[in-house]
């Protein structure tokens, strides 16, 4: 990548440490969902110095960000009253309507709303359409992660929105990731939500494909050691691929990075995008249904690699030395 096209698109790490130092204004942030991703983001946005309304459906987890100084809000209203950006990070485009509906009567013409939940495309349509109506400087700003990148501040985001207005999102933006890519300046076009469902079908394949691989393993009696070693160092291998396989092979699958029942539902919006545009994704879908039976045999809150278990009619039994199929 050449010197122009970073400065165009990308704002690295060591840029990001200098916009922190450089950065004098300090924002009142409101944060609406405070789960794996949101509260990690409110905590960075607190450490960065700016004030943060914190509000979650559940209180309960958000009141542990009140350690870290955050405000914490009864209502989605009282999270968003006075604050310069809002940022959004909740389940789905539908749950993010309902919430900045109820939180229309604080909101200030003028402030900036950076929606990071994964959505539909025609979620991400409303709430601009909602963003319009309520004055708001709309930012479609999904992100690339998961929980550990998400506590040390290092997300990826993808933002699309108005070039006016940037500065006030940008403070935002490098205290909760490494890099920025700006890809269009009309929100309401979701193009950084059809990047994101874009990375997420490629996350969410591996993720299947890894378990898969060493079901398979189980299932033939084969070592899965023998078939990480096999591939090590070649152009098959993956520093992800290990990753996944350590969380299952070593019954690590919780806390969760990325949740089965989250997976699941990207897995579906990924799906119906590919549908409406005309594109069949056989594996996606089929990824979608490994999911969804995992998080019915009882693994919908561990991490997504327990898609692992949706290979087996119930889940594998344990052998002396053996977890999960390892070792």
């Amino acid at each position: 990548m050449n010197p122009t096209s970073r400065s165009r698109g990308h704002v690295d790490a060591h840029a990001r440490s200098e916009s922190r130092v450089m950065t004098t204004e300090k924002l009142t942030v409101a944060v609406l969902g405070t789960g794996i991703m949101g509260a990690a983001m409110a905590r960075n946005l607190a450490r960065a110095g700016h004030s943060v309304h914190a509000w979650n459906r559940s209180r309960t987890k958000a009141e542990p960000l009140s350690a870290d100084g955050a405000r914490i809000a009864d209502t989605p209203a009282e999270a968003v009253r006075d604050a310069d950006v809002v940022l959004t990070m909740l389940y789905d485009g539908a749950t993010v309507l309902e919430v900045m509906t109820q939180a229309a009567p604080a909101l200030r013409p003028g402030t900036a709303w950076v929606q990071s939940t994964t959505s539909s495309l025609e979620s991400v349509a409303a709430l601009a359409d909602l963003a319009a109506t309520q004055g708001l400087h709309f930012y479609d700003a999904p992100v690339l992660g998961t929980r550990q990148p998400a506590e040390a501040g290092q997300l990826t985001v993808l933002a699309a929105g108005p070039e006016t207005g940037r500065e006030r999102v940008t403070p935002v933006f490098d205290a909760v990731g490494a890099r920025t890519t700006w890809v269009g300046e009309d929100g309401a076009q979701a193009t950084a939500t059809r990047l994101k469902l874009v990375a997420n079908s490629w996350v969410l394949a591996v993720t299947n494909a890894a378990g898969e691989a060493l079901a398979l393993s189980k299932g033939l009696g084969v070592d899965p050691a023998n078939f990480l070693d096999l591939i090590a160092g070649g152009p098959l291998d993956m520093p992800y691929l290990h990753a996944k396989s350590a969380a299952i092979l070593n019954d690590a699958l919780t806390p969760a990075s990325f949740a089965v029942t989250t997976a699941e539902k990207d897995a579906r919006l990924i799906v119906e995008a590919g549908a409406n545009h005309g594109v069949r994704l056989d594996g996606a879908a089929a990824g979608a249904a490994r999911f969804a039976r995992a998080a019915a045999s009882g693994h919908g809150e561990e991490d997504m690699a327990a898609a692992y278990f949706a290979s087996f009619e119930a889940d594998p039994p344990e052998a002396d030395g053996d977890t999960h199929g390892t070792e």
